[in-house]
């Protein structure tokens, strides 16, 4: 092990000691449950330990680090749930017969919460874009009309688009 990366891990070692109860406790605040602030206290440690973060200066607050981090984990945690919550409304339209199986559920809410990112991830015109191919099932002069653009680029977003759904994976 080098001697960076052993500094590294005692530094988050450090930080983990002195901070993590303060962390879950304000995790706890925000979510009202503690099973899930627990959860997300440990991925801000973890994700700390896998960036490249660089130590905490003499004159910083360690705590607002933590607080930054654990902030992006909450809105993916919240964003989640809405994807979540959206999948099991429209599962429950479904006849008992159709609906898929737990493991099935599980697969799918990954592959919508992966989709979701990846939209989100999209400059907005590419995302407007692709969306009104998609979903709207707008040929590509349509959009291109109705955005009052030209056909090349509504391709060109659309190649961008399926780029983004390829690295998918």
């Amino acid at each position: 092990m080098t001697s960076e990366l052993a500094l590294r891990q005692q530094q988050v070692t450090t930080l983990y000691l002195d901070h993590h109860g303060w962390l879950q406790g304000w995790l706890r605040g925000k979510l009202g449950d503690s099973f899930t602030a627990a959860d997300l206290a440990h991925d801000t440690f973890v994700r700390l330990l896998v960036s490249r973060w660089r130590a905490v200066q003499p004159g910083e607050q360690p705590r607002a680090l933590l607080t930054h981090i654990a902030k992006g984990l909450l809105v993916d945690h919240w964003r989640r749930q809405d994807v979540e919550r959206a999948y099991l409304d429209a599962l429950a339209h479904l006849p008992e017969p159709e609906a898929p199986s737990p493991e099935a559920r599980l697969l799918i809410l990954e592959a919508l919460c992966r989709i979701d990112a990846m939209l989100r991830a999209l400059p907005p015109r590419t995302r407007e874009v692709f969306l009104m191919a998609q979903l709207d099932g707008l040929t590509y002069a349509d959009i291109a009309d109705r955005l009052g653009t030209s056909l090349a680029t509504v391709k060109r977003h659309m190649r961008a688009a399926f780029a983004a759904c390829l690295a998918l994976g």
